[in-house]
């Protein structure tokens, strides 16, 4: 805790409650039992012995404003353990800051609370403050987090986004081996991807890179949040298995978590895509539907290829053709999966973003342009996978039956890694 007063703490009540107070939080942290209401009763049950304790401190241990401040700081931080905006806890901290307002820990704990009741740009005035008695791994991820937040709907949302990112740099370089502050530069980059276009796929890499790294950490293993953010871009990219793996631990630190129905999700989309390649594609039908397919004049730089000669990822300049031969059902709103084949009869996997429901049908002829593409080989739960895919993730890379798609078919896609305060 850090409280520029200059007072020396003691080992009296005030102390060993602020040490209950970090246990408090780290139980909040860690502690996901089946039953969310045991957490919930968990940590009432602490809350309750610390603010007891706090109440039988005694008066020669809050004389100075100092000694006041810290009082003050302690309930009102035990009181904002919860997810809900309790004004109790931000009156304790408000008066935390005017007793000591160099009191950092008190203006970071103020920002927190008042984000919580939706007042986004107190919250910034709180943690800017906070921020100015010195540099700090942790303010400067709150601010990161909270720049994205006031990013959702905002007119220059991009801006706001990369000052998200500069503060995650920041607290990167404050200590490198931080995985809270590496997991927040992930989300900080997935979310940039998709509010600035999604154009740059370097975002997309950058984002993976952080999350691997926040995973050098042990610390973060502790953290559900960190496992389905992870997964929810890896789900993006198309990389089942990490999706796969890190949706299921995700679920097994925190059951309240939607991660296991993540898991399924995928799972039924796979086990699908498995049936369709095995039962119900017919190489009659493949062999009409690859011989009816078009040519398609297509403006300089693009060139057609069939998808045995695409690479791995992003494919600039290159455009594939594929006919649709089934719509593969999904239960989310994006993307649309869909199975197709192109001309060397070779079956793929198209998942679209972007695009509404009704523009895509059988039979129709697509033209993919800057396919990103994967080859999926993998084992999970004893069943394999193997299959080629194409990702896009916008309407204007695609051509159905050679007409441009006009931006009333389209629908914007928006993934933004979440945080609680």
């Amino acid at each position: 805790m850090k409280n520029s007063g200059g007072e020396e703490e003691e080992a009296t009540a005030l102390s060993r409650a602020a040490k209950s107070t970090d246990e408090l939080y780290l139980l909040r942290d860690t502690y996901f039992p089946q039953n969310p209401i045991d957490r919930i009763f968990k940590l009432q049950e602490l809350s309750d012995l610390i603010l007891n304790l706090l109440d039988s401190v005694p008066p020669e241990e809050r004389k100075s404003p100092t000694q006041r401040a810290v009082f003050e700081y302690l309930k009102g931080k035990v009181l904002d353990v919860y997810p809900e905006y309790k004004k109790e806890a931000e009156d304790h901290l408000s008066k935390a800051v005017k007793l000591n307002p160099s009191f950092s820990d008190a203006w970071l704990c103020l920002g927190n609370c008042i984000w919580k009741k939706g007042d986004l740009s107190s919250a910034k005035n709180c943690l800017n403050l906070a921020l100015n008695k010195g540099p700090d791994k942790k303010i400067l991820c709150q601010l990161s987090m909270l720049k994205r937040k006031m990013s959702q709907g905002a007119d220059n949302q991009a801006e706001l986004v990369d000052e998200s990112i500069q503060h995650a740099k920041e607290a990167i370089a404050l200590d490198v081996k931080d995985g809270d502050s590496w997991y927040n530069l992930g989300n900080a980059y997935l979310t940039s991807f998709f509010v600035t276009g999604g154009l740059d796929h370097s975002r997309l890499s950058h984002s993976l890179k952080a999350y691997q790294n926040a995973e050098k950490d042990e610390g973060i293993k502790s953290n559900p949040d960190f496992y389905f953010n992870s997964a929810t871009a890896n789900k993006y990219l198309e990389n089942y298995e990490r999706a796969l793996s890190g949706f299921e631990a995700a679920a097994l630190k925190d059951p309240g978590l939607n991660a296991a129905e993540e898991v399924q999700k995928i799972v039924n989309i796979l086990d699908k895509v498995y049936n369709l390649l095995r039962v119900h594609v017919r190489a009659k039908r493949m062999a009409s539907l690859a011989a009816s397919l078009a040519a398609v004049n297509l403006k300089s730089p693009y060139r057609t290829v069939t998808i045995d000669l695409l690479s791995e990822g992003l494919n600039r300049a290159l455009a594939v053709e594929g006919k649709v031969l089934f719509s593969i059902s999904s239960e989310g709103v994006a993307p649309l999966y869909y199975l197709l084949c192109d001309s060397n009869q070779t079956c793929f996997v198209l998942s679209v973003y972007g695009v509404h429901q009704d523009v895509i049908k059988g039979g129709d002829q697509l033209t993919l342009l800057d396919p990103c593409f994967r080859d999926v080989d993998f084992t999970w739960k004893e069943k394999h996978y193997q299959f080629k895919s194409i990702r896009t993730d916008f309407y204007e890379q695609m051509l159905v039956n050679g007409k441009a798609l006009t931006p009333q078919q389209a629908i914007r896609s928006l993934i933004i890694a979440q945080h609680k305060p």
